[in-house]
């Protein structure tokens, strides 16, 4: 199975090529930035496609991830995504980040559990909490982070994800430390195109996985006073 896999939900601009039937990736490019995805992105694929030698329409799906994350740098994967898949008529799956961080550390078969937190920022993380072998213990979730470090009644984990560094500073002095913090800007495009081999278009569709609404609302008075449309 040939994967294009898509990431730009927050702080880099990823895709990748993998042949999950050789055990292969074939190419990969990412660029770290906080900004830009929608200008950087289709020329970063162009440059991906080249350099693997696999033309659009010899793909079996396009991976992407869904969020949490950026809400601009969401939408910019997912429209590319998308339009692709429906281009080259291929199935579009989405992988949640909070799980692409998630998954080198479960492929180590660790016994320690697995936080995957991400910067929600006001205080808070999105968040989840797995088991070494990956079963559920908290699902995902946005939280004040006091609330996130509760997770440490599971034992010492292994902190992943770009909020890891922000739990690590605030660990209960109670309990047991850390086992190992890896402090990630993004998650590894390599592991959302694996997991985009995994999963079934059926059950992991390519739409916006946020846990929260949009920071931006519209004021009050907007929504009791639309403007009208001018006469002329």
């Amino acid at each position: 199975m040939l994967i294009l896999a898509i990431d730009t939900a927050l702080d880099a601009c990823a895709a990748a090529v993998l042949d999950a039937g050789a055990g292969q990736l074939i190419a990969q490019e990412s660029q770290p930035m906080k900004r830009g995805h929608a200008e950087a992105l289709m020329p970063l694929i162009a440059r991906v496609i080249k350099a693997s030698g696999i033309a659009f329409a010899s793909l079996d799906r396009v991976a992407v991830t869904t969020g949490p994350g950026s809400f601009t740098g969401l939408r910019v994967g997912l429209s590319a995504a998308r339009g692709i898949g429906l281009a080259a008529n291929k199935p579009v799956v989405g992988v949640t980040t909070l799980t692409a961080y998630a998954a080198p550390v479960v492929s180590q078969n660790s016994e320690q559990p697995v936080i995957s937190a991400i910067d929600a920022r006001h205080d808070q993380v999105y968040y989840q909490v797995v088991s070494g072998n990956g079963g559920s213990l908290i699902r995902p979730r946005v939280a004040p982070i006091e609330e996130a470090l509760g997770a440490s009644r599971f034992g010492a984990p292994w902190l992943v994800g770009n909020a890891a560094k922000i739990l690590a500073d605030r660990w209960p002095a109670h309990a047991a430390p850390p086992f190992k913090v890896d402090m990630l800007p993004a998650p590894d495009i390599t592991w959302v195109a694996w997991l985009g081999a995994a999963v079934s278009p059926n059950t992991a569709p390519a739409r916006p996985y946020y846990l929260r609404a949009p920071d931006a609302k519209p004021q009050k008075d907007m929504l009791q006073n639309p403007p009208q449309p001018s006469a002329s």
